[in-house]
């Protein structure tokens, strides 16, 4: 035969009430330490991107900011296998590089850095000239196209201001 004992009635645990002190003092350190540091930072170019800094770093700076404008070049390859389907990127570089007005393709025409065939080609896919390094010593061109497909979703997004578009005059 089984002896039944009586069970002590069960003491609250100071554990939870614990946990939420300790919980509850290091978030409101952290609120303290977040402000301390916030109020402590000063924000200056040299601590975060601005385009004064992307107009700087273009090469052959004063053509580029007169009569383009400066961008910052992603090189990237892309391969795609079909058996099976896989996607590889490779690790994109990134470079200072400009772009010019379709209306100032002269320059490079003058310099002798495009030719009459390249002219036609870009033109009549209503591209324009991108260029990196600098304009004297053996810059690399291409004919690129402007894509205004997909949209600024960092800009655009629903219930902001929407950004004013530019006429087709202004653009590149």
């Amino acid at each position: 035969m089984r002896r039944r004992t009586k069970m002590a009635p069960a003491k609250p645990s100071l554990f939870n009430y614990t946990a939420l002190a300790v919980i509850g003092g290091v978030l409101i350190l952290g609120i303290g330490i977040g402000i301390a540091i916030s109020s402590t930072t000063t924000l200056t170019p040299e601590n975060v991107a601005s385009s004064q800094f992307i107009d700087r770093s273009a090469p052959s700076t004063e053509t580029c900011i007169k009569f383009g404008a400066s961008a910052m070049v992603t090189d990237l390859r892309v391969f795609v296998t079909l058996n099976p389907f896989n996607v590889y990127v490779t690790q994109p570089k990134l470079q200072p590089g400009c772009v010019l007005r379709t209306s100032n393709w002269a320059i490079l025409k003058q310099r002798n850095l495009l030719n009459n065939q390249q002219e036609r080609d870009c033109k009549q896919r209503m591209n324009t000239f991108g260029f990196t390094g600098d304009l004297e010593s053996n810059p690399t061109i291409n004919c690129i196209y402007q894509n205004d497909g997909a949209g600024n979703l960092f800009i655009n997004q629903p219930g902001t201001i929407p950004t004013p578009t530019r006429p087709e005059s202004e653009r590149f």
